[in-house]
């Protein structure tokens, strides 16, 4: 099967802990996405996101600067697993977020990568300029 890998860069005015939390919570996480989230907060532990849609494990977890996991949709091949990693920085006016997906089926690629900036960069957006400071 051929894969594909993509980073995509993004702002947040909001501290690296407000991001990491959003990813790791999975009642920040329901709540801007808008779908059933369950993620474990331990190194080898599972997630189910989206009611389900994408599921995985975690590999690597550093409070408020780095998450890395494997990654699967639904809807993918049994037994092919992708990598995410978000790697969190702190910026002047907040933090960057760094992400990259890699070892994704070129057939899923281009839905994939834009699936990221609809449903994950852009609602986290705007769920962080509803939060009161």
């Amino acid at each position: 099967m051929k894969t594909k890998s993509f980073t995509q860069k993004i702002s947040f005015e909001v501290s690296a802990h407000d991001v990491y939390e959003a990813l790791m919570d999975s009642k920040k996480h329901a709540m801007f996405t808008g779908g059933a989230a369950r993620i474990s907060r331990k190194v080898g532990g599972k997630f189910s996101v989206y009611d389900g849609y994408a599921s995985g494990k975690n590999l690597e977890l550093i409070s408020d600067k780095r998450i890395v996991q494997t990654w699967k949709a639904s809807d993918w091949e049994e037994g092919h697993d992708s990598q995410v990693v978000f790697e969190i920085e702190y910026t002047k006016t907040g933090c960057k977020l760094v992400f990259t997906h890699a070892n994704v089926p070129e057939e899923h690629f281009s839905s994939i990568k834009q699936g990221w900036i609809d449903f994950y960069w852009t609602p986290m957006g705007k769920m962080f300029k509803n939060v009161k400071k």
